[in-house]
């Protein structure tokens, strides 16, 4: 059975819990993106369906929740470096996904109770969990914007309202720019929220590539533009590199997820989750 027939998109309506949003009603029976992605990194809000999928896309690509995983400690690690090392306190977090652990505002808020975030997402899945997401520190701040990325605009308005824009912010693009097909459109998106924060904000991107199990990270891309939605890209590590043009990329530059400043003693192997942290000059 092809592992991705079953993908599709459910229902959508009034939001019961969001008024005048819009909401997904749950298929369970049906495996959903988000849920599967949430059922690699080892969250809760998956069922069967998500599951059995997921176990039949490890089989064409049998490192998947080890990329998916590593995808998930590298947000970890980046949000730490730049709470206790770079100083940054405010967040702005586009492509949120499923609530799991080690979401940014838990790690950030761990570490400074103070830190504000800001979540943004296109997914109705994502609307219907987004309680979860506001669940932060009484210091802190935490909320959640209903916006495409591609809209950049209306969520740098929309974040204004939460974050301090004239103070800097680590702007955290993990898994969204591969539904960025178009490379210009990609670079603009990256410019314009570049362009909206001040001297000493951050970027993390990560991205998913070929050049790591390319057979098998190949025949994936197939699969699902073939059968899922949103068409997605793979970018190389040079085209990656390009996305961060104009900003100082930060040691040790644009590597596998699992091999960005690993955990001492670590000896990971590569996955085919690339990424990179750069700071605006």
């Amino acid at each position: 059975m092809n592992p991705l027939h079953k993908w599709k998109m459910p229902v959508t309506g009034t939001s019961p819990e969001f008024p005048g949003e819009q909401w997904t009603a749950l298929d369970t029976g049906v495996a959903h993106t988000a849920r599967v992605w949430n059922y690699w990194l080892g969250g809760k809000d998956n069922y069967a369906a998500d599951r059995q999928v997921g176990e039949q896309i490890r089989e064409v690509i049998p490192d998947i929740i080890t990329s998916a995983r590593a995808d998930r400690a590298f947000l970890g690690r980046a949000v730490r470096y730049l709470v206790a090392d770079a100083g940054i306190r405010q967040f702005l977090d586009l492509g949120t996904g499923l609530p799991t652990a080690g979401n940014t505002h838990e790690v950030a808020q761990e570490l400074a109770p103070e830190s504000r975030i800001v979540y943004v997402d296109n997914d109705p899945l994502v609307l219907i969990h987004a309680r979860a997401l506001l669940n932060g520190t009484p210091e802190g701040a935490t909320d959640y914007i209903e916006a495409d990325a591609r809209n950049t605009e209306q969520v740098v308005q929309a974040a204004s309202r939460t974050l301090d824009l004239g103070r800097p912010v680590g702007l955290m693009l993990l898994g969204i720019l591969n539904f960025i097909t178009d490379d210009d459109e990609a670079v603009e998106i990256i410019d314009r929220l570049v362009a909206a924060v001040p001297s000493g904000s951050h970027l993390a991107i990560a991205h998913p590539t070929s050049e790591v199990n390319t057979e098998a990270a190949l025949e994936s891309l197939r699969l699902w533009n073939e059968h899922g939605e949103p068409k997605i890209c793979f970018r190389s590590r040079e085209e990656l590199i390009r996305l961060f043009d104009g900003l100082e990329l930060l040691e040790p530059g644009v590597v596998s997820c699992s091999l960005w400043r690993p955990e001492a003693g670590e000896t990971p192997a590569p996955v085919y989750q690339f990424c990179g942290l750069a700071r605006k000059p």
